[in-house]
């Protein structure tokens, strides 16, 4: 058995991610939420593919220990953390980009089936396009007529994708010694995973992943106080030219009024009025960011701050969770009625101030409505 980063770094980050994962689902307990119980499960994956790296480092990897990270890290948890911020954004417009990522990632599906690196794919990158095509169509439409259900067409498919892993992942026979791991860092590759069980992580990282990112963007511009230099409407009782020319607009729309509106939030943060959604999903779009982006250097053989990554989303996100009121309306121990304080409540008057940059900047549809709380 070795200590070093190799353990503990990935112990720490499986430590803090079942934390994660057990008040997560203690909330969701007590308040049924279905975003909360799909972050849980997302956040059961993250804490079981890093727990794996730790046993790993400290006792040697073997095929069962490989397989497993695999599926929990690489195939799993980017897709359900992504669904679980579908389902907290299902009252808005964000349907839109889930759709348009999906659509994206059977696209890049389609392009990687002559890679060396994907080879023995067969004919799934074309019927994952198909999939994903129509997959993305459905849910824009549900989103179109306002149908706050569209998440479960997601939750279906990912289900389906989850199973169809497990599947290929037993039928798959790994050439000895049944893993493989960088020659310098001693992290862990996906060089020896054939090509159809390898295809899967586009269609679940690329997706859930930007989903992730994209929606704490979008669930942080929704409730600050905005200040809007591009105006658009995503309102579907407009003709149809009109809809998809401001559809259009908006993705260049919104990026450009969340920017414009940071100073205003910083004010409104500063005197106390700013709801916590804002800087709780700042937060989690950092902590999804950094091991995308640490991920995707691993993919181009670069492993060097693989753990690392890991380490630091799992504080991010947790962070912000726990700044958000709506996710953490108290704290308490797990599972008991035992509470570590008072309940929480927005400060006073945010809320109100993110509803009158509403009114004072015009209808913004591209939100769509308040997320509940």
């Amino acid at each position: 058995m070795t200590m070093d980063a190799s353990v503990v770094i990935p112990a720490a980050t499986s430590i803090l991610a079942f934390a994660f994962a057990v008040a997560v689902l203690d909330q969701w307990r007590e308040r049924h939420k279905g975003y909360q119980l799909i972050w849980g499960i997302g956040m059961l994956f993250y804490g079981i593919a890093a727990g794996v790296e730790a046993l790993a480092g400290a006792w040697g990897w073997n095929a069962t220990l490989y397989a497993t990270w695999y599926l929990t890290g690489a195939v799993w948890t980017a897709g359900w953390l992504g669904l679980g911020t579908a389902f907290l954004l299902g009252h808005t417009r964000f349907g839109y980009t889930y759709a348009f990522l999906l659509l994206f990632s059977g696209v890049i599906a389609l392009m990687l089936r002559n890679s060396p690196t994907y080879a023995g794919a067969g004919p799934l990158p074309i019927l994952f396009l198909i999939g994903a095509v129509i997959l993305a169509l459905a849910i824009g439409a549900e989103t179109y007529f306002s149908n706050p259900n569209w998440p479960r067409l997601a939750a279906a498919a990912l289900i389906v994708i989850t199973v169809l892993s497990i599947a290929l992942m037993a039928v798959t026979t790994l050439p000895a010694p049944g893993y493989a791991v960088d020659p310098a860092t001693g992290q862990p590759t996906a060089t020896i995973v054939p090509g159809y069980l390898r295809l899967l992580t586009p269609i679940t990282n690329f997706t859930g992943g930007l989903a992730l990112v994209l929606g704490a963007a979008f669930s942080a511009y929704v409730f600050m106080p905005k200040r809007r230099l591009l105006a658009y409407s995503l309102d579907p009782n407009q003709s149809g030219d009109e809809f998809l020319f401001n559809l259009l607009i908006a993705v260049v729309a919104i990026p450009v009024n969340l920017v414009a509106s940071l100073p205003g939030a910083i004010r409104a943060l500063l005197s106390g009025r700013l709801h916590s959604r804002v800087p709780a999903t700042i937060l989690i779009a950092i902590g999804a960011l950094v091991p995308t982006i640490t991920d995707s250097m691993a993919r181009l053989g670069s492993t060097d701050l693989f753990y690392l990554g890991k380490f630091i989303g799992v504080v991010f996100l947790f962070a912000g969770f726990l700044v958000s009121i709506e996710v953490f309306r108290e704290f308490r121990v797990p599972f008991t009625s035992i509470r570590l304080g008072r309940a929480r409540h927005e400060p006073a008057g945010a809320e109100q101030l993110a509803a009158e940059a509403d009114s004072a900047g015009g209808s913004d549809p591209g939100a769509g409505s308040e997320v509940p709380v």
